[in-house]
Formats: C-alpha cells, sequence, structure tokens
C-alpha cells in the first residue's frame, strides 16, 4: 500500500473541503472497497478523508411518503429495517444477497453505490487496463471474459457493475442526494452511472469533491410487490452472473405498471424498459413471462466465454416473474 495522508471530517462541509483542497483525496467510509484496491494499488488515494463520523446514518420515513436511507447507513441496518422489509423487499433481499454478514455490518449505501469492478484485469496491476490508465487497452475483449457484461460494453470495456443494491434501487426508481460546496443536487438513480463508451474511467456523474448524503425510496405503487432474484456459482459470498430486481402494480387482473432491472450483465446498473413495455397492460401468464424472457437479451452482445449470459439472463427474468406470482404478489390492486 502506497502512503497517504489520513484525516477525519467532523461535519459534511468539514469533510468536502479536505477533499476539494487535495488532488487525489478520496472519502472513507465502511472501507470494504477502497481499503481493498488500496491494498492492490489500484486506488492510490494521496489523502483519505474519514466521514464516518458525520450524521448520515439514519434510515427514516419522509413526510409524502418514501423512505430516505443516510450514506452511512451500513448494510445490515438496511437490510433489516421494518420499512424497507415491508415496502421496499427487493432492496433488502439484494442487500442480503451480497457479501458475507462480516462485511454487511461494515460497508455502507453510499460505499455500495460507487462500488467499483471485479474485473480481474482491472484488480491486476501486471494487465493494462482502460479503467485505470485510459488508452492502454482491454485484456478481456479478447482474453477469458465469463465474468463480463453483454449489455452497455464498448470496445474500450466490458466490465461488469458489481453491485446488488445498485439493481435494487434501479428498479425502485431512487434518488441519489448529493452535496458539495457548491450546493445540493439529487441524481435519478438510472442516470447515476455511466456506461464506458469511450471514457470507461469515468464510472459515475459525482463531479470530484462530491459527497453522497443519502438515498431516496419514492413511495410507488409497485414498491411493496417486488424481489430481487440473483444466479450466481456458489450460494453465498458470490458476484452475480445474473440477476433481476422486479416490481409490479396490478389493476383489474393486469399488470399496470412493471419495474425491471439486472445486475452481472450490464456495465452499470440495468433499467429493463423493453422488458417493462412487454409486461405493463397484460394479465401474468407463463407465456407472457416467456415473452418478457426473449426482450431481455434484446441487444445483448456476448463475448466468447460469456454467451451463456444471454440464456441465462432470458430464464433469470422468467424465474423471478413466476416467483413474484407464487408470492401472491400479482393479485395486489395498485
Amino acid at each position: 500500500m502506497k502512503e497517504f495522508r489520513y484525516s477525519r471530517g467532523a461535519t459534511p462541509q468539514e469533510a468536502m473541503t479536505e477533499v476539494a483542497a487535495v488532488a487525489n483525496s478520496s472519502f472513507l467510509a465502511g472501507g470494504t472497497t477502497l481499503i481493498d484496491l488500496m491494498k492492490l494499488e489500484v486506488e492510490q488515494p494521496s489523502e483519505v478523508v474519514d466521514i464516518n463520523s458525520l450524521p448520515l446514518e439514519g434510515i427514516e420515513a419522509l413526510p409524502g411518503g418514501g423512505v430516505r436511507i443516510g450514506a452511512l447507513a451500513r448494510n445490515s441496518e438496511v437490510a433489516r429495517h421494518e420499512l424497507i422489509r415491508t415496502q421496499y423487499p427487493a432492496l433488502a433481499e439484494a442487500l442480503l444477497s451480497g457479501a458475507s454478514p462480516q462485511l454487511r455490518n461494515m460497508a455502507t449505501v453510499g460505499g455500495n453505490i460507487m462500488q467499483r469492478t471485479r474485473c480481474y484485469y482491472f484488480r491486476d496491476l501486471s494487465f493494462p487496463c482502460n479503467k485505470r490508465v485510459p488508452g492502454s487497452g482491454c485484456p478481456a475483449l479478447e482474453g477469458f471474459n465469463r465474468i463480463h457484461a453483454i449489455l452497455g460494453a464498448s470496445e474500450r470495456c466490458i466490465a461488469t457493475n458489481p453491485s446488488d443494491m445498485n439493481v435494487a434501487l434501479t428498479a425502485l426508481e431512487s434518488v441519489v442526494r448529493v452535496s458539495s460546496l457548491d450546493g445540493e443536487r439529487s441524481i435519478p438513480f438510472e442516470e447515476f452511472h455511466l456506461t464506458p463508451g469511450e471514457s470507461p474511467e469515468r464510472e459515475t456523474v459525482l463531479k470530484p469533491g462530491e459527497l453522497i448524503t443519502a438515498v431516496d425510496l419514492p413511495a410507488s405503487s409497485f414498491a411493496a410487490n417486488s424481489l430481487y432474484l440473483k444466479v450466481r456459482d456458489r450460494a453465498s459470498y458470490e458476484f452475480a452472473l445474473a440477476s433481476v430486481a422486479l416490481a409490479v402494480a396490478m389493476s383489474d387482473g393486469q399488470i399496470a405498471e412493471a419495474r425491471v432491472a439486472f445486475g452481472g450483465v450490464a456495465t452499470k446498473p440495468w433499467r429493463a424498459r423493453n422488458v417493462e413495455r412487454v409486461l405493463e397492460r397484460n394479465q401474468p401468464s407463463d407465456e407472457l413471462f416467456e415473452v418478457a424472457g426473449k426482450a431481455a437479451s434484446e441487444g445483448t452482445r456476448p463475448r466468447r466465454d460469456n454467451a451463456f449470459k444471454v440464456e441465462l439472463l432470458e430464464r433469470t427474468v422468467v424465474k423471478a416473474l413466476r416467483m413474484l406470482r407464487q408470492a401472491g404478489k400479482m393479485g395486489v390492486q395498485a
């Protein structure tokens, strides 16, 4: 690990001022990603500003409906919170499917949003990587690419976003609240992460020095009728090969609204609007679910080792829809 300066921010303003004053500095929350990457020398901040003492850990109902989750709320705390379990079950399930209990006890919501890819070429300094060094190349394009993206990739990068939580937050139409020395702004979650395009080193729309302070979960007719399904190589402590966050609202026996997002298959948490259009204004049936599954793979671009993800994604969508129906959540009126 390279030498770095450590400091603490007593207030959000102080922490943001410190980060803005020192080039190549980073906020430190749970550290489950940052410290790992610092040990690998993938991340080499000149200063780390500890924000764990900031009052950003609350989980509270909003006056107009919905829930606000502080950026420093721990993943395990969010997953077991009554408001989340009952009103936003897809989020609770996504959090519980990630990492281990020990890591969930440390990892924060803000840190999870910023979680970086698990691409083995990105994490190994012996390989070039356009995310680490723009223009150096992407060995995953022609190398072993079993875990890589089939959606949202470019000729510069095919790495997937690893977060389970991000997939659920996308389907639930969450909003990220951020602060900087210039003020505050709110970012729809679907717009927060970027596809790699020509600049894979830029992964989010955050500006230098901006601090995530909270995530807002809006009140909706579909959030309570939601689930998260993750397919992986083993039952625990493993990243998704394909995952689906699914939420629906019913009216007169039809799917009035559907929200669908994918993980494990795309370079960012992937909102599947084409699948939503297939489902909406139709009655739930096995035939409809199969059509939705086929729609899930539209636009995919598989590589040599990850072509299996195309069918896997289709089957995961069908299974998620069947699970939601079996749970009785396709008979709830909007």
